[in-house]
């Protein structure tokens, strides 16, 4: 880093931002195949946060892809920092005070422990949704699996790119058994133990 950037530190803090929100600020980051449900429970869980008054933004791996990370591609290096790019704005999302729900495949568990480290314990919370490969190409609801089988598509994680299982995910939730109001009561649970809500 340039040694003449140095960091500005504002009067009106994080407590400060939590405090006016009536709940603390938290990364909720979702994992899994694509078709595993991700961004369809992160905006689920959303609108049950906007119900109960909360702050909430929900960054999703395609909408990101045509903006902040449009110049990146699929490639290993590329998915990093896609991954790396996304971790740096929740760290800036946590400081303005609002629960973040981050949804992207991030198939590398290396990405995905050095997202965990940029994080205080309780700031975390990674909820893999795990479903099965036959399911998530069943549900294909972007045509995606047919043309990565079709080899249109390279480095597609789960056919031609490989997806690092969770070990410790802070929640796990069978997206093709548990019903969407139920991963969404088991996140809000998690989101109670850890002392979100005021």
């Amino acid at each position: 880093m340039d040694k003449n950037v140095a960091w500005h530190h504002a009067t009106i803090t994080r407590d400060h931002r939590e405090a006016l929100n009536k709940h603390k600020a938290v990364v909720l980051w979702f994992t899994g195949l694509s078709g595993a449900g991700k961004s369809t429970l992160a905006h689920a869980l959303e609108e049950r946060l906007y119900q109960m008054s909360c702050r909430t933004y929900v960054f999703d791996g395609d909408n990101v892809r045509h903006g902040l990370c449009s110049d990146l591609g699929f490639s290993g290096a590329d998915r990093t920092e896609n991954i790396r790019r996304i971790g740096e704005m929740t760290k800036l999302t946590i400081d303005a005070g609002i629960i973040t729900l981050a949804a992207f495949i991030s198939p590398n568990s290396k990405d995905r422990d050095n997202l965990r480290h940029l994080f205080a314990a309780n700031d975390f919370i990674e909820v893999y949704c795990r479903c099965p490969l036959e399911v998530c190409e069943k549900r294909d609801v972007k045509g995606v699996y047919k043309r990565a089988r079709a080899g249109e598509i390279h480095n597609f994680t789960g056919i031609s790119s490989t997806y690092d299982e969770p070990m410790n995910a802070d929640l796990v939730i069978d997206t093709d058994t548990v019903s969407i109001i139920e991963g969404v009561d088991k996140i809000i649970h998690v989101m109670n133990e850890r002392g979100v809500f005021r």
